[in-house]
Parts: structure tokens; C-alpha cells; sequence
């Protein structure tokens, strides 16, 4: 992990920039490392890297100690600008992988087991038009009296920079695509499998994924696809991570694995699928049909029993729905559940990860059974593929959504990702076109940023399930 010397400590400026929009701020900072986080109308991006906590694949210390050690070592005794009483938070946005145990080679070269970086440059904003740039840097205390005066005007040229620049060329058009899918046979005997188990009891779900890769020619910006992801999936957790220039992970997450500010958390339980419909009408007819779907509502049980349990042993005053209600997404509906409880001062959001990840929707259950079953049945690493990506500051609060409806980038190339839950009453068949529907985001999102995926298309089942 990388932590600053002794004695340098954090200094923050932050300026108002309602001129500035979050395309525009990160299409500047191509060949920097960047981020985009954002669901619905609030949303923040970032570039640069004053601070970075990664993970030491030599060390067995528990990961979650290890993130919240290295911050406290990075946001100790930041200095306070005049007038003030105490100094801006500082976020530290990134993840973790799905396993502890990942090790980063391949397509997730650039991602360890985990990595947060404490951005050089922030601009966060909502539906108001407002917009905020931040600026900061770790300095010598011997800098205090100059380096906020240092940091304004850094922040200032940067804003007026940006204000400038005529709009930025719309997307790539014409990239030349090609795709190549998991095998449906070899994925629906895994399914098969899945089923095995769970008759024999060794567990009672597994959620199975699979692959689509995806090469462009030319390269696809992550930036034109994380936006084509907010512009159409605004109730989704919608992200973009990008490490190391041409490296970049993005997906629009329905759901939070855990939400911590001042003591309250929040999380939803979401499982159970069944498509949006064309009609309103239709729409309407099938969220009817998965709410009394049987198989589907016992399946949404499993993740909110296992959540909540998970939580007695920290929070208290939990309160859920009493009923799951349906969440409509662009292509899909789901079964979600509001969780809400109070936990006491000195847990923070790492603590509550360690105790939730990784949750029945996106692994299965018994966990650890589960967990070996995948290990055996999934042909590809899945990397920070179902990991908890978002954000966490040094008093602990933050927001983690698991990474779902995803790709990581490698330069021209993309690998996607999509599961489903195997439960009892499971038909494989179904199972293959629910992950379908589920990689459609990011290959409609990729479409508009200008890849030429018609050949890829064919990869998807144009028929999406009435139910699974």
C-alpha cells in the first residue's frame, strides 16, 4: 500500500463551478488516472491522484483493516483553513475485488485486491445545476500559510480552463466490434450443476456468471460509455473507475451493498428478475407476476434474511419493508427490499462490508460453500466482477454498490459480466436469457458510443424471459 511520509498532511480547497459538467471535466483528464459516481441527478467525478491505498499481495492482514489503517494514515491532522473549523472530508473512491484471495493478472492486470485513490481534483454536482471543484494535495505543515492560496488558484486556471474549451467531439462513430460469448451449452451444464447441489444440500444458491468479450476498433472511450449509462440508468449506482489510463471499469449497479452516514444504514436486498415489458400495461402484468412468483420471492428472501442477520451482530433498531416491491429498470424489474438500521459510532462502512460482502445476490448461500462451488464451476476470473465499488471518507461514511452490470476495459478490449441466481425451481434455459437482459446496458451503452455490435448482438437473446 502507499501511504504519505510522516509529516506531509492533507490540505483542501473547494470552489464553486456551476459552469462545469462531468463529461466535459473528465474528457480533459484522458491519460489521467479518473471516476465517475452517480445515480440519478447527484454525481461526483474525479481525476488524478493525490493519495493512493493499494493492497499489498504479501500481507495477510485483513483487507478491510488494511484499507481503514492506510486513510487514517493519509487523513490524519489535516490542516483547517482560516476561518474554518474543521477540514473538508476527504473521499477515497475505488473497491475490491470479488475473492481476497485475487490476484491482478489478465484483464485485471491494474486491479488488486483492492485500490482507493484520494483524487487531485474533484467536481461533484446534482440536478440543480450546481457543480463544485475541489482541489488538494498532501504538503509539508511548514506550506500551511501558503498552500490554500496555492490550491485556489490551481483550482481556479482548471476551472476556467474547462469553462473555455469548446464542447469535445461526440463519440467514436463506426468502431468495428466483434464478440464472443460463454458457451451456452458449457454455461446451461453449470446451471445444471448448480441444481445438483442444491438438491444434494451442499448449498441452497448459487449465482452463476458469464462472459462477453468485446474487441473495438478503434478504442472506445470509457467516458462516452459511463455517460450513455447515467443518461438511461438513472435509478441504477452507475461508475466508472479508471486506475491506470486505458484500464477502466464501468457498470450501473441496481442495487447498494451498504450506505453509512452519520450512524444511519441503508442497503436494498435485490433478486429475482423478470423483463420490463413494452407497454405499460405489460409492464404492469409482469411486476404482478414476480411478485407472486414463489421461486423468485424465496429467492429475494434468502438475501434480505442473510443481510439482516449479518447486522444484528453490529446494528440496531434494523427496519425493512415488510413486503418486497418491484424495482423497474430500463430493461428489467426486480424484487427489492429498503433496509435501514442504526450502528453505533465506531463502525464505519468497512466494518459493515466485512460483515455483508459478498451478500447472497451476487455469491450464493451457505457462503463459503457457495464461494467453492464457483471456484469450480466458473470458467474466468472474476476480479472486482460482484465487488463492492464506491466511496468511504476517514469518519468513516461512505456508499458501496456491488459491480454489477459491468465490463472492465483493457485498451480496445471489454469483458462483461452478468449472473443470475440459481435457486430450486430454476430452468436453465430462462437463467441464459435473464444474464442476457443484464448485459444489454453496457453493449447498448458501447452501441452508442459508437461500436458497430450487430454481429455481437446475435450473442444476446433477442427474447427476453417472461420469468426465471
Amino acid at each position: 500500500m502507499t501511504s504519505p511520509p510522516e509529516q506531509l498532511r492533507l490540505a483542501t480547497v473547494t470552489i464553486p463551478a456551476p459552469d462545469l459538467r462531468p463529461d466535459t471535466f473528465l474528457r480533459h483528464a484522458e491519460g489521467e488516472e479518473r471516476g465517475f459516481w452517480a445515480r440519478e441527478d447527484r454525481w461526483v467525478a474525479h481525476r488524478g491522484v493525490s493519495a493512493e491505498l493499494r493492497a499489498d499481495e504479501s500481507t495477510t492482514q485483513d483487507r478491510f483493516d488494511a484499507i481503514a489503517g492506510a486513510a487514517r494514515a493519509v487523513a490524519r491532522r489535516p490542516l483547517v483553513p482560516a476561518g474554518k473549523t474543521r477540514a473538508p472530508r476527504g473521499r477515497f473512491y475505488g473497491g475490491l475485488s470479488f475473492r481476497h484471495d485475487h490476484i491482478a493478472t489478465g484483464v485485471w492486470h491494474d486491479f488488486p485486491s483492492w485500490l482507493f485513490h484520494l483524487p487531485l481534483f474533484e467536481l461533484e454536482g446534482d440536478g440543480s445545476g450546481d457543480a463544485w471543484l475541489r482541489a488538494r494535495a498532501l504538503v509539508h505543515p511548514d506550506d500551511h500559510d501558503d498552500v490554500f492560496g496555492r490550491l485556489r488558484r490551481l483550482a481556479e486556471s482548471l476551472r476556467a480552463e474547462l469553462a473555455a474549451r469548446a464542447d469535445f467531439a461526440g463519440p467514436a462513430v463506426g468502431a468495428v466490434g466483434r464478440a464472443v460469448a460463454t458457451d451456452r451449452a458449457s454455461w446451461e451444464a453449470a446451471v445444471e450443476a448448480s441444481l445438483g447441489a442444491i438438491r444434494d444440500g451442499s448449498i441452497s444458491k448459487a449465482v452463476l456468471a458469464r462472459t462477453i468479450d468485446v474487441e473495438t476498433t478503434p478504442r472506445i472511450d470509457p467516458v462516452d460509455v459511463v455517460g450513455r449509462l447515467w443518461e438511461v440508468n438513472r435509478g441504477s449506482h452507475v461508475f466508472l473507475f479508471e486506475p491506470s489510463p486505458g484500464s477502466a471499469l464501468v457498470g450501473a449497479a441496481p442495487e447498494t451493498v451498504a450506505t453509512l452516514r452519520d450512524g444511519v444504514f441503508h442497503a436494498t436486498a435485490v433478486a429475482g428478475s423478470i423483463r420490463r415489458g413494452a407497454t405499460p400495461r405489460e409492464q404492469a402484468q409482469l411486476a404482478a407476476r414476480l411478485l407472486a412468483s414463489d421461486k423468485d420471492r424465496a429467492e429475494q428472501r434468502i438475501a434480505l434474511d442473510d443481510m439482516v442477520a449479518r447486522l444484528e451482530t453490529v446494528a440496531h433498531q434494523i427496519r425493512c419493508d415488510p413486503q418486497p416491491h418491484v424495482l423497474t429498470l430500463p430493461r428489467i424489474q426486480h424484487l427489492e427490499t429498503e433496509i435501514r438500521a442504526s450502528v453505533p459510532s465506531e463502525v464505519g462502512v468497512l466494518d459493515l462490508l466485512r460483515l455483508l460482502h459478498p451478500t447472497p445476490a451476487v455469491c450464493g448461500l451457505p457462503r463459503d460453500a457457495a464461494l467453492d462451488f464457483l471456484a469450480e464451476e466458473e470458467a474466468f476470473e472474476r476480479g472486482w466482477y460482484a465487488g463492492p465499488v464506491g466511496w468511504f471518507d476517514a469518519d468513516g461514511d461512505g456508499v458501496f454498490a456491488p459491480a454489477l452490470r459491468m465490463a472492465v476495459s483493457t485498451g480496445s478490449g471489454w469483458r462483461l459480466f452478468a449472473g443470475a441466481g440459481i435457486v430450486e425451481g430454476s430452468i436453465p434455459a430462462l437463467e441464459w436469457e435473464e444474464t442476457g437482459i443484464k448485459f444489454q446496458p453496457v453493449l447498448d451503452a458501447l452501441r452508442a458510443a459508437g461500436a458497430d455490435l450487430d454481429a455481437g448482438a446475435r450473442l444476446v437473446d433477442a427474447d427476453p424471459p417472461s420469468g426465471s
